[in-house]
């Protein structure tokens, strides 16, 4: 038998792995689609995978120490996805612009794009992080949380709050790194970030209790962001940040808001949802059913991460092949995409709907506890599949510039129809939390089909950045 062939393609696929995480300077407008897809997904999907790791790392040990601190974890962060939609939309409208730049092989203007952008999130997360810590008590109260969560939770609140400058700009930063094709550096300033937190998780908690999550959190994104700044300020990629860049450009401030304010409504509007599912689980429920729903929740994260990074490939090839005039290239990078996300979320939803029980008993012993989560984590992975082609089609359309179209497509799935739906079943026919449940994969596969359609009518084509 010849092995001739066989050794062949794994030098060629060890070589290409090798290319994508030493992020060497590739033109993602020419060449193979799907290997332009691998070399950028790789590193992107390894990126979130590492934060999706933590993430369950961190439910891993806050679990230990009983239900109101698995409560106040899963309500802080569900809260903090409002300062997580307003990082992800700048980000995405700095991908946007500087992706389009580089496709216009300007890496210049690409990077005084970026340098702008970072502007532009200094003055937003001041406001963000005043309100946060301020408010925090109030804030775990309006999500339902009873008065001995509120009382315990508190200052977990207050200190994940206080870390918002940094959870923006490793957003942020990832963003234009990812915008100008380079994967890796993103990559790596967030596995330092998450290295550090599940470093320090288990024993800042042994010491401080709660808090202690959230102060590892904190140092570990600080971190990584100081070395995304070492590599902008040090110019060793495509992008070499001056000092210049950073003066005021209104012009360029103008389109970023253009086109984040949009970005960041539209994920504000999807984790508003979720904000919204979650009170009701808990309003209906109780504690043990929101703490259930949390652990489902950490483990639905922990496989949408690297999905979502599968997706952010899509919008760095729209935005890049949009640059250089590819507009057939660009809509064949996204098919591609969404047909391998496709293939992974199925077969997510095979280890959800067979294994839900083992892996939420995994982060807790409580029956009641690993009942909720079981049942939420398998009826949510019915959806799995639509959710992950829905990710690839608004990603498209956000890294083409057009993202007030997936705004208005999450306006009407999640505000119109998941919530009405979800208080309908849960409230009008009785079903309780089967019914918020239920009411997750409905909206997801409904948007995904929207989606869908809007991206192939075409009109992203043509949005100018």
């Amino acid at each position: 038998m010849d092995n001739k062939p066989v050794n062949s393609r794994s030098t060629k696929l060890w070589h290409a792995i090798k290319q994508s995480l030493n992020g060497e300077q590739t033109d993602y407008t020419k060449g193979s689609i799907p290997k332009a897809v691998f070399l950028l997904a790789v590193p992107m999907i390894l990126e979130l995978s590492l934060e999706s790791v933590f993430a369950l790392v961190d439910m891993f040990f806050v679990g230990k120490l009983g239900q109101n601190a698995i409560a106040t974890v899963g309500l802080t962060e569900s809260v903090l996805t409002i300062i997580y939609s307003v990082a992800i939309g700048l980000s995405t409208a700095a991908t946007a612009i500087v992706a389009r730049r580089i496709g216009e092989k300007n890496a210049d203007a690409a990077a005084h794009a970026g340098a702008q952008s970072i502007i532009v999130v200094l003055l937003v997360s001041l406001l963000l992080t005043g309100v946060g810590v301020y408010f925090s008590a109030d804030i775990l109260s309006l999500m339902g949380a009873k008065e001995d969560v509120v009382r315990d939770g508190t200052i977990f609140t207050q200190i994940m709050f206080g870390g918002s400058l940094g959870i923006m700009l490793l957003f942020l930063i990832n963003g234009i790194f990812r915008g100008a094709g380079d994967a890796a550096m993103a990559m790596k300033s967030l596995w330092i970030a998450s290295l550090i937190n599940i470093i320090l998780c288990p024993v800042f908690i042994n010491i401080y209790g709660l808090k202690g999550a959230a102060i590892a959190t904190v140092i570990g994104r600080s971190t990584g962001v100081l070395y995304q700044c070492y590599h902008l300020f040090k110019g060793s990629g495509i992008l070499k940040f001056r000092k210049s860049y950073f003066k005021v450009d209104s012009a360029i401030v103008k389109s970023l808001i253009g086109i984040g304010w949009p970005a960041t409504l539209q994920f504000i509007i999807a984790s508003g949802s979720w904000i919204i599912i979650a009170r009701l689980v808990a309003e209906t429920g109780g504690t043990t059913a929101s703490a259930g729903y949390q652990i489902a929740i950490r483990n639905v994260v922990f496989f949408i991460l690297p999905a979502w990074g599968l997706s952010n490939a899509a919008a760095t090839l729209v935005g890049q092949n949009l640059g250089a005039k590819e507009l057939e290239r660009a809509e064949k990078s996204v098919l591609i995409t969404a047909k391998y996300n496709a293939i992974f979320m199925a077969f997510v939803t095979v280890i959800f709907v067979f294994f839900a029980e083992p892996i939420i008993g995994f982060f807790s012993i409580d029956k009641n506890v690993i009942a909720y989560g079981a049942q939420s984590l398998r009826i949510i992975g019915y959806g799995y599949v639509f959710y992950g082609v829905s990710m690839v089609m608004t990603q498209a359309l956000n890294g083409a510039g057009d993202t007030r179209t997936p705004t208005l497509i999450y306006l009407f799935g999640f505000w119109f129809f998941q919530i009405p739906l979800a208080y309908l079943l849960a409230h009008g026919m009785h079903l309780n939390t089967t019914g918020a449940f239920i009411a997750i994969p409905v909206a997801e596969t409904a948007i995904a089909l929207v989606a869908w359609y809007y991206f192939k009518k075409g009109k992203w084509k043509l949005v100018e950045v």
